[in-house]
């Protein structure tokens, strides 16, 4: 999807933004003690440090809830607020009903709308294009979007390639419609680029699901064939995104990208001459948080003061399926 600049637009802008971690933390000497591996080689190929895991008391749906609230706390918002919640996830509480409802429900709303969006890491990606579509289109005027996972309960935490990559979290931002002038310099979401290809299902999947084994099943990946095809195609829809905006990465101010590996992001910059120091990282922190890894980044990013009004921002991220797409906007 590609959105020319046009006048008299609405746009969909940032409101406010949250995050929520489990209570736990798992380093990588902590993963040392589960399977054969060590700290010097995961950073060394991947950058996670640490991540966090969910405690039975934790879901994605309670996780999903926390960072809810605090996305609408930072906009002086309530639930009543909200006409649309949609949240992204691959590890939802329950098969049905979708885990936006269960979210609706926890924050006593009873009005408007919820569903889920399914794109694996990239979900985050294609839920803030959707948003902004149901808001251009007059159907919503404030969505609570929001990235939430666990993947902690479908990882097999025997297979080292696998279990030392993912973490559990979430984070969400609000949009809300306002007037632009149809011109790169207003605020909001200024373009979206959504790809897929499900010729590369075997590449990173998960091994279950209720019409096949009747189980939830674990992720299994080809680790290097995910590596040689990420960079090609997250800078494919970037560059697509400063096409169809006139801009390029001289005008950025930072690219957020989908927090997978270190070497994926570092080498997704070099490619499109995007500054090191334009990147937010984060995944040393939280590892591979899925569909919650760019909001978790956005909420950590603006919450220290990096990220400010008026700058210009790239969401990019690359999932199973294959999916991949960016989101470029203006803060």
């Amino acid at each position: 999807m590609s959105d020319e600049v046009q006048s008299n637009m609405i746009r969909s802008v940032v409101r406010g933004f949250g995050a929520a971690l489990p209570k736990r933390v798992v380093t990588n000497r902590d993963m040392e003690a589960i399977v054969d591996t060590s700290d010097e080689w995961i950073v060394q190929r991947t950058g996670i440090r640490q991540r966090y895991v969910a405690g039975d008391d934790e879901t994605t749906a309670s996780l999903g809830e926390a960072a809810a609230r605090a996305a609408l706390e930072n906009g002086g918002l309530t639930p009543a607020d909200i006409d649309l919640i949609i949240c992204a996830t691959s590890t939802p509480d329950n098969t049905f009903p979708a885990t936006s409802v269960n979210i609706q429900n926890r924050l006593g709303m009873s009005h408007g709308f919820a569903f889920d969006v399914q794109a694996v890491c990239t979900g985050f990606v294609y839920a803030v294009t959707t948003a902004d579509a149901y808001i251009r289109g007059g159907l919503a005027k404030r969505v609570l979007v929001i990235g939430a996972e666990t993947f902690s309960r479908i990882l097999d935490w025997n297979d080292r390639t696998t279990c030392v990559l993912f973490g559990d979290g979430a984070g969400a931002i609000v949009l809300e419609a306002a007037e632009g002038e149809g011109t790169s310099a207003d605020r909001g979401v200024l373009t979206a680029h959504l790809r897929s290809d499900g010729s590369h299902k075997d590449k990173l999947y998960v091994d279950g699901g209720p019409s096949t084994t009747g189980s939830v099943g674990k992720l299994r990946m080809e680790g290097r064939e995910v590596f040689k095809y990420a960079v090609g195609m997250i800078t494919d829809v970037i560059q697509a995104a400063f096409d169809s905006t006139g801009t390029t990465a001289d005008d950025l101010d930072w690219l957020v990208p989908h927090q997978a590996n270190r070497r994926i992001i570092d080498g997704s910059a070099k490619k499109l001459n995007i500054a090191a120091e334009k990147v937010v990282v984060t995944v040393d922190l939280h590892g591979n948080t899925s569909a919650a890894s760019i909001p978790l980044a956005l909420a950590t990013a603006a919450g220290d003061g990096r990220i400010k009004k008026g700058d210009l921002v790239m969401l990019e991220a690359m999932g199973g399926g294959f999916t991949w797409g960016a989101v470029l906007l203006r803060w």
